[in-house]
């Protein structure tokens, strides 16, 4: 028996704008993040993470789409191959099982999905809905507790890549600078290369944002 059967909690890793914690508190009690147009519902329960820590997601980031939240920008995506030789900074939150799943919904604007863990456990990965955040990996376990992020149904290389907005990007950074402790400088070459980024960003525009 997992911790997650024994008391509904598992981590929620993010790696895009919910590296923000202020930005994923709104996932949780509702409200307008910060550069988003977006004022999200909220979870049934809005108590706050149990924990946060930060993780290395062995996927690799893209940005992709267009999100009408953002100022009609790219947004973040991870492949769903595990990479060796490519990685991703996250930010985990352990929650219940249950905030999991209504934070999975508000993202994907359907407040009806069905959610299974058990079986992404199983499986390591499950699609429950051919949506931008539709398609739910499981990363392993920390602690006992499960693991989950969720990324697009399609993989990378699927859809033309695409620059974020300049408000998304920044939430981003600001997350993963309040995360890690690390140099701008090194923050910059982290980002830089990221598809999405590499084309349509300049590494003077990305210092602005920080």
């Amino acid at each position: 028996m997992t911790k997650m059967q024994q008391s509904n909690l598992v981590w929620y890793a993010s790696y895009g704008s919910n590296l923000d914690r202020n930005r994923f508190l709104c996932y949780i009690e509702g409200g307008m993040p910060k550069g988003s147009s977006k004022k999200e519902r909220g979870c049934k329960d809005k108590t706050h993470p149990l924990i946060e820590k930060d993780i290395i997601i062995p996927h690799s980031l893209y940005f992709a789409k267009n999100a009408a939240r953002w100022n009609h920008g790219g947004v973040a995506f991870i492949g769903h191959e595990t990479k060796i030789d490519d990685f991703t900074f996250g930010r985990m939150y352990l929650i219940t099982a249950d905030q999991f799943k209504d934070v999975v919904r508000q993202e994907n604007d359907d407040n009806t999905l069905d959610i299974n863990l058990t079986e992404v456990i199983d499986k390591k990965a499950s699609t429950f809905r051919n949506s931008w955040y539709g398609h739910i990996i499981h990363l392993g376990e920390q602690d006992l507790y499960p693991i989950f992020t969720f990324t697009s149904f399609w993989d990378q290389g699927d859809v033309p890549y695409q620059g974020p907005s300049d408000e998304y990007l920044s939430t981003i950074l600001r997350g993963i600078k309040n995360t890690y402790t690390m140099t701008d400088e090194e923050l910059i070459n982290y980002i830089k290369n990221k598809k999405g980024i590499k084309d349509n960003l300049s590494i003077n525009h990305i210092k602005t944002l920080l």
